[in-house]
């Protein structure tokens, strides 16, 4: 299998990329900052408050004249720009934050390759068409490709075909292995296909409309609530503008002098107009103060704020929905592995028998007990031991367990482990999960 891997050869590289395409896939345009200004005024809320601050705005200079008129609808209207302003000044910055957060955390994304006849580990993005991946359990599949050979292979394929049923692969029945899905159980060594937009995964997301646009339950139920109260603002100031002109053309009201308003033989024209307007205006200030426009802005607001903290202290948020997650939390349950530790295992005891065998446990054993061991750990691992001439520290490749085992085998039992594995076959693998845990 060793024979077939391709080399780092980058014209040989770059022409795989030119005929195969990159294992990349196209990401959607970005928005530009005139994208989120339109889409906070199609907000129906900013609709109805410029509504109101036009309607304002004209019967204010109706009634008060051109130069002290305008103060109501204009502060409607530069309070609108200015919510609308900062509303997609904070989702610009947003949007841009997340897809630079997406761009590092892929970086840090590696899987292990056969190139020059030896495992080594470089990023998903550089793996072309020819690579040959080594995938273990809870690995995930990162291109297109065949089985070449492993042990036990299961994959759950729920991300493409939706079904949780794990999916047998091996060299006869089923030797296909489908980007975007992941490893439950065994080991292979697979030749990678079709990369990028070529591969299974890149094909749907070409056929799917992503859309970018999220909002937290939080700022959900905000949004609904203030559509909520802005109706009931509408239906109260339509029964207050029902209600006052009634109640003035009926003759129920009066000036500040105590005389009746409205008489159909004695009013003016121009009096009835004025006070038509007044009641709209009365009308108008009450939808205008029923809106809560500011609350979702002042949440969005928040959120961000409390993202660019946890930037700082180096914890990538993707979702504006994890703060109020981690809010609400009381209890976490992880796994200590990966999460609050290094991932580097070290072997620091060995029991034989009774007795703890710790510095130079090579030399207190005997020979024949000591090749107990060496079989256990050459023929029951996955990892492989690179010799380079130029160094007298040998690089190991798997995983941190098996680079536990195998440097203490190597480095304090002072074990060969090639040796033994280049003079046997192994015929069956039973492979060890979480399960035979």
């Amino acid at each position: 299998m060793l024979n077939i891997t391709i080399f780092n050869d980058s014209s040989d590289i770059k022409q795989r990329i030119n005929v195969f395409g990159s294992n990349t896939y196209e990401k959607p345009p970005a928005k530009s900052f005139l994208s989120f200004v339109f889409e906070a005024f199609k907000d129906t809320t900013i609709i109805i408050l410029l509504v109101c601050a036009v309607f304002s705005l004209g019967f204010g200079i109706k009634q008060h004249g051109p130069t002290e008129g305008w103060y109501d609808g204009g502060s409607i209207i530069v309070a609108v720009i200015l919510v609308v302003v900062v509303s997609a000044i904070s989702n610009f910055r947003q949007s841009r934050q997340f897809d630079k957060l997406s761009d590092e955390s892929s970086d840090l994304m590696k899987v292990e390759v056969v190139r020059n006849g030896r495992r080594q580990p470089i990023s998903i993005f550089e793996v072309v068409v020819g690579d040959i991946a080594c995938l273990k359990i809870d690995d995930q599949v990162l291109a297109d490709g065949l089985f070449l050979d492993g042990y036990s292979l299961k994959v759950n394929e729920s991300s493409m075909t939706g079904e949780s049923d794990y999916v047998e692969v091996n060299e006869t029945n089923n030797p296909f292995l489908l980007s975007s899905t992941k490893v439950t159980d065994g080991y292979n060594h697979m030749l990678i296909t079709s990369v990028g937009m070529n591969a299974a995964w890149g094909v749907m997301l070409s056929s799917i409309s992503r859309d970018s646009d999220e909002q937290t339950p939080l700022q959900a139920q905000l949004n609904k609530l203030i559509s909520y109260i802005g109706k009931v603002g509408l239906m109260v100031a339509f029964l207050v503008l029902i209600v006052l002109l009634i109640r003035y053309f009926t003759g129920n009201t009066e000036d500040e002098h105590g005389n009746q308003e409205f008489n159909c033989d004695k009013t003016k024209a121009n009096d009835v107009m004025n006070t038509v307007v007044r009641i709209v205006t009365a009308a108008v200030t009450t939808v205008v103060v029923a809106i809560l426009e500011g609350l979702p802005l002042a949440m969005t607001l928040t959120l961000a704020y409390s993202m660019k903290r946890m930037m700082v202290e180096n914890s990538m948020v993707r979702k504006l929905s994890a703060f109020e997650t981690i809010g609400s939390t009381t209890t976490i349950c992880t796994d200590k592995t990966d999460t609050f530790i290094l991932n580097q295992i070290k072997v620091t005891e060995f029991w034989l028998r009774k007795e703890v065998m710790t510095d130079k446990a090579s030399l207190k054993i005997a020979p024949n007990v000591l090749e107990m061991p060496h079989e256990g750990v050459d023929l029951n691992t996955t990892g492989e031991v690179y010799r380079q001439l130029s160094t007298a520290i040998p690089k190991i490749f798997g995983s941190p367990t098996e680079l536990a085992i195998l440097s203490w085998v190597m480095f304090d039992l002072a074990i060969d482990i090639d040796e033994l594995k280049q003079g046997h076959e192994i015929l069956h693998v039973k492979a060890f999960n979480l399960e035979k845990k």
